[in-house]
């Protein structure tokens, strides 16, 4: 072999090397946080910053995204809105809910006054003699409660039915 193709087998290897650690000097950053919490980013690291310094070492290799293939000519799909139809019988269908929803309200809260156990109430003496049954005060915020609940889905039911008319 002559001396001159191995001279230029050399300068290539010697560019190719060149060439694969610059590309590799490209895969590394520093993110830069400085005092007031201002984040940059740099490929080198910086001399006397003031700050936090992160190096991030960067796989090319393992962030890649793929996207869906579809033709060329064709639009990608897009979600499907539903149609008014369908929104109407959604509506009404939230509207059965919630009138279920107050119904069993009005059934519990009925079921709570009409019916309360032993430990809802207390007998309390009276003056004269004798006794009265009085509301325990946990049985009362218990029918707040359920007074409280029943006013709201009241109150969503109606609004429900003033959006969906």
């Amino acid at each position: 072999m002559s001396p001159r193709p191995s001279r230029i087998a050399s300068i290539v290897a010697t560019s190719l090397i060149a060439l694969c650690s610059a590309g590799a000097g490209a895969q590394t950053l520093y993110k830069l946080i400085d005092k007031n919490g201002k984040v940059t980013y740099s490929e080198e690291a910086p001399k006397n910053f003031d700050g936090k310094v992160i190096r991030l070492d960067i796989d090319p290799n393992a962030n890649r995204a793929t996207l869906p293939k579809f033709d060329k000519g064709a639009e990608p799909a897009r979600p499907r809105r539903p149609g008014a139809a369908e929104t109407a019988q959604q509506a009404a269908a939230d509207v059965d809910a919630l009138r279920k929803r107050v119904a069993e309200r009005k059934a519990a809260l009925d079921t709570a006054q009409n019916n309360p156990g032993e430990d809802d109430v207390q007998w309390v003496g009276n003056a004269g003699g004798g006794t009265r049954r009085v509301p325990t005060p946990d049985y009362q915020r218990r029918i707040a409660a359920l007074e409280q609940s029943l006013k709201e889905a009241e109150h969503e039911l109606e609004q429900a039915e003033k959006g969906g008319h």
